[in-house]
């Protein structure tokens, strides 16, 4: 989101700088050409007054000698001019009559060009106009400006001054004036940039500070709440009513607890009681009465459940004592616990891997929680095979894996185990209230690990626990 927000904005004000900053640079490019322009209209208007006096090739009476050296005199000023102007400048100029001859032209030579910019401007000069603006060039074309202004003599066009400017000075001043204003685009562009990601900074710091409170309450952290914060008026009450929402169904959760809790408290005293008066009615009836054994039978099963009830509720209740922890010397520790239990089954379970692997867990959480799971896979495991805890370091997880040799699940049993009070059909002869994997996944939350089912190939359940290698943010420092 911040990429994206952040490219919105750089693009929104890109867009605005180029929207400014061409038509200024086209402006500026307009400007220095049109002072070229104005000054060739000058320089073509005094070249025409000093042609306008010069006599014409046909004449309605013959000369006399003293208007032939006027004439002359006349002709050798605008030649001499012509060529100074051409020495000095390098800009191409003539006087040309009507068929385009040339009355006078510097370099000596130049024509009239046949096509282009300036024959367009020799024929609009014949009809008596000042050649219209020569189009736009720019830095990276290397044309020619011509202008050309009429020679008007009793009224009539008698000839046309012409002139053929290269660009190459003004281009290089066009250019030099771009730079500081490339400059200037570019230091605004820097702005621009900066204050998109303040802007952008500001707006999803609230975003962020959502996130992450949505992220601890829904791995199980219910105490976490956004503090007051900046940010848009809209998010800030966003924030607020966040708070709010995780106050109500932090309520609603606690009250179903304690509910849960309560219940399955108060249940086993007249549970331990019907207990009792079934054993003594026991006492009166004949030895190996079915109908007793089974009612002793589903006594202790609801029992089973009731202590199993109370310990899901205080293990999503409990918070996670989390510390560094050597999650191979606990695997250990309760591979040994459980060894003999194993063994009268004729079930052999031995631990593997690394001497010492160190993750961050609640020690208690995790110990109920592997007695949960290699519990079930003793309980699932024939004779004669085996059950192994291996214990690995991979990335930033440390994983507990428990496979057995057991029946395994189907795909879809395993999409199911570890939901409340759920037990495959296949195994409804097994002592067991459906809750334990419940209680071991409440535990292992609590603490950020993750609980995952997989099979074990040819046969048989894999039971993964990965907890984090590294210390949680709020993990308190190691002594």
């Amino acid at each position: 989101m911040r990429t994206r927000l952040l490219a919105l904005l750089i693009a929104l004000m890109a867009a605005v700088l180029l929207a400014l900053g061409f038509p200024l640079a086209a402006s500026m490019a307009a400007a220095e050409q049109q002072a070229v322009v104005v000054d060739r209209i000058d320089d073509t208007a005094r070249f025409a007054s000093l042609a306008q006096y010069v006599t014409a090739r046909s004449q309605a009476r013959s000369p006399t000698t003293a208007e032939n050296r006027r004439r002359d005199e006349r002709l050798a000023t605008l030649v001499d001019e012509l060529d100074r102007y051409h020495d000095l400048y390098g800009i191409r100029a003539g006087v040309f009559y009507r068929d385009g001859s040339a009355m006078a032209a510097a370099p000596s030579g130049w024509q009239v060009p046949a096509q282009g910019e300036g024959a367009a401007a020799f024929a609009e000069a014949l009809v008596g106009r000042r050649s219209h603006d020569p189009p736009q060039v720019w830095p990276w074309q290397d044309d020619r400006i011509a202008v050309a202004s009429p020679v008007v003599r009793d009224g009539d066009v008698v000839a046309v001054v012409l002139t053929d400017s290269p660009t190459g000075p003004m281009r290089s001043r066009i250019l030099h004036g771009w730079l500081p204003l490339a400059a200037g685009e570019a230091a605004a562009m820097l702005v621009a940039v900066a204050v998109a990601f303040r802007m952008t900074a500001w707006v999803l710091e609230p975003v962020r500070v959502l996130d992450k409170a949505a992220h601890d309450i829904a791995t199980g952290r219910l105490a976490s709440r956004v503090a007051a914060m900046s940010g848009p008026p809209e998010l800030r009450r966003l924030a607020r009513s966040f708070n709010e929402m995780a106050d109500h169904v932090e309520t609603v959760l606690e009250q179903q607890r304690a509910f849960v809790a309560d219940a399955s408290h108060q249940l086993r005293n007249p549970l331990s009681a019907l207990l009792l008066r079934i054993d003594l009615l026991a006492l009166e009836l004949p030895e190996g009465n079915e109908e007793i054994a089974s009612v002793r039978a589903e006594g202790r099963r609801l029992a089973r459940v009731l202590d199993d009830l109370l310990g899901l509720a205080l293990a999503e209740h409990a918070p996670a004592d989390l510390r560094l922890t050597d999650v191979a010397a606990l695997a250990a520790g309760r591979v040994a616990a459980w060894r003999p239990a194993a063994e009268s089954k004729g079930v052999e379970l031995r631990a593997e891997g690394s001497g010492a692997v160190t993750g961050w867990a609640d020690p208690i959480a995790l110990s109920s929680a592997l007695d949960a799971v290699v519990d079930n896979a003793v309980k699932f495991t024939p004779a004669g095979e085996s059950v192994t805890v291996s214990t690995a370091a991979e990335g930033d997880r440390v994983t507990v894996e428990v496979a057995d040799r057991g029946p395994g699940l189907t795909e879809d049993e395993l999409a199911r185990v570890g939901d409340r009070f759920w037990r495959s059909s296949r195994h409804q002869n097994v002592s067991g209230s459906g809750l334990g994997l419940s209680i071991s996944r409440a535990l292992l939350a609590a603490g950020g690990a993750e609980i995952s089912y997989a099979r074990n190939e040819p046969h048989g359940l894999r039971v993964l626990i990965s907890l984090p290698r590294n210390a949680p943010d709020d993990a308190p420092e190691a002594g």
